[in-house]
């Protein structure tokens, strides 16, 4: 695997919501989700190589997935990783 295999591997895809939303226009900030594996470090890397940004901070957490239950049958859904990565002054990424 190539280098930029992982980075596309990385970043898996945007996290667009209402909150990602303000974060985009407020403080230059974007969200992706990204494997659970996989540390800050490679995060901006990818976003550094995939974008041609600058990264100013990259903010990791770990989303629980939710029960669900349909009839007598309960479920989880996966937990997952989200990566918010806040990028110098002046750019910018088109996620949408």
């Amino acid at each position: 695997m190539t280098a930029l295999d992982r980075h596309y591997r990385v970043l898996r895809k945007p996290v667009v919501t209402e909150k990602s939303s303000g974060d985009m226009a407020e403080r230059n900030a974007y969200h992706f989700r990204v494997p659970v594996d996989a540390n800050k470090v490679e995060i901006r890397q990818a976003v550094e190589a995939l974008f041609e940004v600058k990264v100013e901070s990259v903010n990791t957490l770990h989303v629980r997935g939710k029960t669900r239950r349909r009839g007598y049958v309960a479920g989880k859904k996966p937990d997952w990783k989200k990566a918010m990565v806040k990028l110098a002054d002046g750019q910018s990424i088109d996620v949408i």
